[in-house]
């Protein structure tokens, strides 16, 4: 820290402008709109729906049987699509996204494995992970997949022309939809069920060897209308595996045929339990709707004498859904249920848990509970659940979400030693993450109903973000794994990344880039640039204007600007437009006090600056050296006597005469005896940040001083920045809370400070070189690899 002195003049200037910059280099607070669609009637500038907002309708009948030996679906749907767009469409298409299971499909022709060097370089688990995949590629060529349409036709009986085109179908009208009109039609099809371990993805079925029964989770089941919208027209997209679902609201009345013995979780509320639950069974569930704690509706002990025995009888279960975009459901004689109803303002809902034995202990202590508690802190984000159930379902998908029923896999393994099963922390944590994860869709995109096809982070990023809300509130430090800005820091410095702003089947590093970056930079936004109360106003707005609505990511952009009030361009441009990343080095420390005039004061000021410099090796030596002076005193006269920091009454006088001239401001500021600092900044990772400055005090005080990010507004690389402080500042840090996803904050402090690291004494199969390598190396901040992560 280097220290100087200028004049009352000029402080009183530096104290009316915070900040000095270099000359622009680049423009990160440009405007977004040459990126931003124009507004509409239909879209406002706002991000609010425009008074001609509209939106298309599909209303679905189906019928559904599985066949429990072939593990195959069959299915009858009568479909009747509502045009309420102000265009005449003349054909219609559907998405058949269980032909990506086709053997000839371009999800099974582009699969690849790494390549030869990363193969090469690939260590333990990471190996399982590639021979899983050749494995994928290998069974799929003899997976007989896709759907077998055998019946499309019209309301009058008449077959309807249509193509397949991979994973979608068109539809060919025998006379054109004119605005406002709706069409019916009839159609009939077939697929087998892919093995989920093996070939599945999302939906699929799951072995168990020890009792040879099979458990179900059926998705993407039936011909599903495709999205048509002011925005895209038909997002007819290709589905390749990543880009999931966009999907139109309707009614459902489903009827589900599976062997007596199984139980059957689903979308929507059972129409008939008098004709699939016993007696006891209802008033069980008649019981959970007012309980304090989940009930059992079938026991552990009904579930074990179930698996014993194999029904040769069906059962029909009916369901009903209102004002939902898909549907789906899981069955097995396998599953426990229990259940607790869940009452609050504009919610009265059942929250439902659906598992295996294999899923106790902990299953029955956790899921349900899990539910409830996302349905409480998710109203609070965004409005009261609407739907009347939400269910969590326990079996071979990871993590998936349909309206009203999710599936998620975590569970206890068996110990080797006992055969008891256990679960550790990891395998917690991941369950309650998961349910609060998978739950929270329900919210975004169920009923917020984003592109998923186009934009995954609409979805998944403002999901993740508001479950890791949730989980903060489940309880103290909990696990999780991503939120955090310090989580990001590895990610955010690494290479091959896409922006956020990239087509969903585009993404690399897809848990990342669409989970963890996005959840993150939301957090960013409302700890450290908009804070709470206008950021929760502002997400809050957002999620009621669309609710059972489409958004696109401009429409959640001026949202955000209108509802807090602030202009976040600048945020949205580096968080979601680019691969920058925050870097922000404290490069230098100058000093500045304010020059008194009065030259009792500065000569003494000066004396001071002067005797704090070291002595010269010559001045040393010299110490003894003989003088003629000493030895002829009659030589010395007043200079002798008075150095060069003398005040001689010609200072004094004008000094009188200098204060006689200052303003009333000027003489104000001479006494209040600051102390000025201009700090140096460099912003070396490229995005623009709110700096959070803590100044340590030479009294031991340490205080925080947040910066907005239009600190950098004219010059984007460079700044310097002027402090004002009481007493001397001994010390200054840029993020001391590593709120900012910072990536290198070795350069943080002023002055630096000691980067703590490991180096291992002990032999290993690498050479000397790596070992220096590993001291050399700086500590930095880690993803927490170890903690559950909701599911990708």
């Amino acid at each position: 820290m280097t220290m100087t002195r200028f004049p009352a003049a000029l402080a009183a200037l530096c104290l009316g402008v915070s900040a000095f910059a270099a000359a622009p280099f680049d423009d990160k607070f440009r405007q977004l709109d040459e990126l931003l669609p124009t507004p509409t009637t239909v879209r406002s500038a706002s991000g609010a729906p425009g008074h001609a907002y509209w939106q298309q309708r599909a209303d679905y009948t189906m019928r559904a049987t599985l066949d429990e030996a072939k593990r195959a679906i069959s299915g009858a749907a009568t479909i009747t699509y509502h045009n309420n767009s102000p265009d005449t469409l003349s054909y219609l298409w559907i998405q058949l996204d269980q032909n990506m299971f086709r053997a000839d499909s371009d999800n099974r022709r582009i699969s690849s494995l790494p390549s030869r060097e990363a193969w090469a370089k690939a260590r333990g688990p990471e190996n399982g992970t590639k021979f899983e995949a050749m494995r994928f590629i290998l069974d799929s060529r003899t997976f007989d997949g896709g759907f077998n349409i055998t019946q499309l036709k019209g309301a009058d009986g008449r077959s309807l022309k249509h193509v397949v085109n991979k994973t979608m179908m068109r539809i060919d009208l025998p006379q054109a939809m004119k605005p406002g009109t709706r069409f019916t039609f009839d159609i009939e099809w077939n697929f087998n069920i892919p093995e989920l371990n093996v070939l599945g993805r999302r939906s699929g079925y799951e072995k168990f060897d020890d009792d040879k029964n099979d458990l179900f989770e059926i998705a993407q089941w039936y011909p599903r209308m495709a999205a048509y919208y002011d925005m895209a027209g038909w997002q007819n997209k290709q589905y390749l595996g990543d880009g999931e679902f966009t999907l139109e609201f309707g009614d459902y009345d489903i009827e589900i045929t599976v062997p007596a013995d199984h139980v059957v979780a689903s979308t929507g509320v059972l129409q008939n339990p008098d004709a699939v639950l016993t007696a006891v069974q209802r008033e069980r569930l008649k019981q959970a709707r007012t309980a304090s704690r989940p009930v059992v509706i079938v026991t552990q002990k009904e579930a074990e004498s179930a698996e014993k025995a194999r029904s040769k009888d069906t059962k029909t279960w009916h369901f009903k859904a209102s004002n939902v975009r898909d549907f789906a459901f899981a069955t097995s004689r396998k599953f426990i249920w229990d259940a607790q109803g869940y009452k609050k303002d504009g919610t009265d809902m059942m929250a439902m848990s659906f598992y295996p034995k294999e899923g106790n202990p902990l299953w029955e202590k956790y899921s349900t509970q899990a539910i409830i508690h996302t349905i409480e802190q998710y109203n609070k984000y965004s409005f009261d659940y609407p739907y009347p159930i939400a269910i969590s379902v326990n079996g071979p998908v990871g993590g998936m979400e349909y309206p009203m029923i999710s599936f998620n896999g975590p569970r206890p393994t068996k110990d080797k030693k006992t055969g008891e099963l256990t679960y550790s922390k990891r395998t917690k944590y991941g369950l309650i993450g998961v349910i609060i994860h998978e739950v929270g869709h329900n919210y975004f995109p169920m009923i917020v109903n984003s592109d998923e096809r186009q934009w995954t982070w609409m979805d998944e990023g403002l999901n993740t973000f508001v479950q890791f809300l949730a989980e903060q509130a489940w309880e103290q430090d909990f696990p999780s794994s991503r939120g955090e800005p310090r989580a990001i820091v590895d990610y955010m410095r690494s290479r091959d990344q896409v922006p956020i702003m990239t087509n969903s089947e585009s993404v690399m590093q897809r848990g990342n880039n669409a989970y963890a970056k996005p959840a993150t930079a939301l957090n960013i936004l409302r700890e450290t640039v908009l804070g709470r109360e206008l950021f929760d106003f502002a997400f809050r707005e957002y999620a009621q204007r669309w609710k059972f609505k489409r958004p696109t990511p401009a429409d959640f952009f001026r949202t955000m600007e209108d509802a807090s009030g602030t202009d976040l361009d600048w945020f949205w441009r580096g968080w979601f437009y680019s691969t920058d990343a925050v870097d922000v080095s404290v490069d230098g420390i100058t000093e500045y006090g304010v020059s008194s005039k009065d030259p009792e004061v500065e000569k003494a000021w000066k004396k001071a600056q002067r005797d704090a410099e070291p002595v010269s090796l010559t001045v040393q030596r010299n110490k003894d050296l003989a003088r003629r002076v000493d030895a002829h005193p009659e030589l010395k006269d007043f200079y002798n006597e008075h150095d060069d920091y003398t005040v001689t009454n010609q200072d004094r006088n004008k000094y009188n005469e200098a204060i006689e001239t200052l303003e009333d401001w000027e003489k104000a500021l001479l006494k209040q005896g600051k102390h000025l600092y201009l700090v140096d900044f460099s912003n070396l990772g490229g995005l623009v940040t709110p700096l959070v400055l803590e100044i340590e005090l030479k009294g031991g005080k340490k205080y925080i001083e947040r910066v907005p990010a239009e600190v950098w507004r004219y010059s984007p690389k460079k700044l310097t920045k002027l402090i004002v402080t009481d007493e001397p500042m001994v010390g200054l840090t840029q993020d001391p809370y590593w709120e900012t996803a910072d990536t290198d904050t070795s350069n943080n402090a002023w002055p630096r400070k000691i980067t703590p690291s490991r180096m291992e004494l002990y032999k290993t199969e690498r050479g000397k070189d790596d070992l220096m390598k590993d001291f050399k190396t700086p500590l930095k901040a880690k993803d927490a690899k170890n903690q559950p992560k909701a599911a990708q």
